[in-house]
């Protein structure tokens, strides 16, 4: 790495403003946004599948390492009009990428494309992995290579309507992947989805939470983190800030350390969850164990009938949709035994379920109190609330 100073005082875009951009699950921008602003961004702005926020290095450093919600984080290095691939090349060509990169490093590009002479986001992806390479070879004789697994550096790269902007993930990877998920069964819920569930039931931990389908454990492992205030990013062993060439490593540490020093204790019986599946019952337990506190959280084998009451509880639940129990038949068997469930055995209770499919909303025969479309990785569900009286 060469010193800033030798840069002779150019900077990167977010060097200039202190702009950064989080991308986030479509449904969730306006709870986006809150979330970023409570842990200290600035001047925080949802749009489609994102927010735009201000934020000081320490403020971003937090930001990347707690949020439950968003999917990504990225610092734009430059933004320009992008009217062909070789423009893009020698645009990239010009960046400094040894503030970034060392040469004996690795990288790996995410590329989007839309509504542009570009069509193709793996050929533009290809466009800006030459560039770098290239910007490498010329200047010190020796190119960093292509990791797409575990990459030192990641990079994105957007173009819409012939505007490109190169950015660097400062998450260092998506940011669902949170570590803990050492076992899964067929369809396990992506990591950010269940913090939204939690975080849209408003479970404060005055009531019990519990998930009687519990699965691989996403949804009790979010309410878990959430209750005890374990960052988002507690068993993650790099991010992509740690690039950035105003990186104050100081700083992080210290930050860490009192985010981590804030990790509290689980209140005996608060978190609970049954499956009737042996596989998923155990995966559940192995990747609760992962995380502080993980062992107090109570698993059961056992069906929801047979695990009891669930009066003046926080009921949350993602139910099978046909891959874990072989057919949609039988899930919508499985709903209406739910539904009945519910009515008759959680009086007092507000249960919070996503359903894969929208139209698993009419197999349970019960009435929502509000519904929420949101989105898990390819499926189009939607989450439904319902009040027990």
């Amino acid at each position: 790495m060469i010193k800033r100073s030798e840069f002779y005082g150019q900077e990167f875009a977010y060097q200039k403003n202190r702009r950064f951009f989080a991308t986030i699950a479509e449904g969730l921008e306006k709870e986006g946004g809150e979330e970023l602003t409570a842990l200290g961004a600035l001047e925080a702005e949802p749009v489609f599948r994102g927010i735009h926020f201000s934020a000081e290095p320490a403020a971003l450093y937090g930001i990347v390492y707690q949020s439950r919600l968003c999917s990504r984080i990225l610092a734009p290095l430059i933004s320009f009009d992008c009217h062909s691939p070789k423009y893009l090349h020698k645009t990239a060509m010009k960046l400094p990428w040894e503030l970034l990169l060392n040469k004996s490093g690795s990288f790996a590009i995410g590329a989007t494309v839309a509504n542009s002479r570009i069509k193709h986001s793996q050929y533009a992806a290809l466009c800006l992995k030459d560039a770098v390479v290239d910007y490498f070879r010329d200047k010190f004789g020796r190119r960093p290579d292509v990791d797409r697994q575990d990459p030192d550096l990641l990079l994105n790269l957007h173009i819409d309507q012939d505007r490109a902007v190169i950015s660097l993930d400062v998450s260092g990877g998506a940011l669902h992947r949170r570590g803990y998920r050492q076992k899964v069964v067929a369809a396990p819920m992506q990591e950010t989805l269940a913090a939204a569930i939690i975080r849209l039931s408003g479970w404060d931990g005055e009531r019990p939470l519990v998930d009687p389908m519990c699965g691989s454990g996403t949804l009790l492992c979010e309410a878990l983190m959430s209750s005890c205030r374990v960052p988002a990013g507690y068993l993650r062993r790099k991010f992509g800030f740690e690039n950035l060439p105003d990186f104050d490593r100081q700083k992080w540490l210290e930050l860490r350390r009192e985010i981590d020093h804030g990790i509290v204790s689980l209140p005996d019986g608060l978190i609970r969850g049954t499956d009737i599946s042996k596989e998923a019952a155990t995966s559940t337990r192995s990747n609760l164990n992962m995380l502080p506190n993980g062992s107090d959280v109570v698993v059961k084998r056992c069906s929801f009938v047979d695990g009891g009451p669930l009066e003046n509880s926080v009921i949350v639940c993602n139910p099978p949709y046909g891959v874990r129990i072989g057919s949609q038949e039988g899930a919508a068997d499985l709903l209406k035994e739910f539904g009945s469930f519910l009515k008759h055995n959680c009086r007092g209770s507000a249960a919070y379920l996503y359903y894969g499919r929208r139209e698993m909303l009419k197999m349970i025969g019960l009435k929502t109190a509000w519904r929420k479309p949101l989105r898990n990785g390819g499926l189009d569900g939607v989450l439904a609330k319902y009040e027990m009286y």
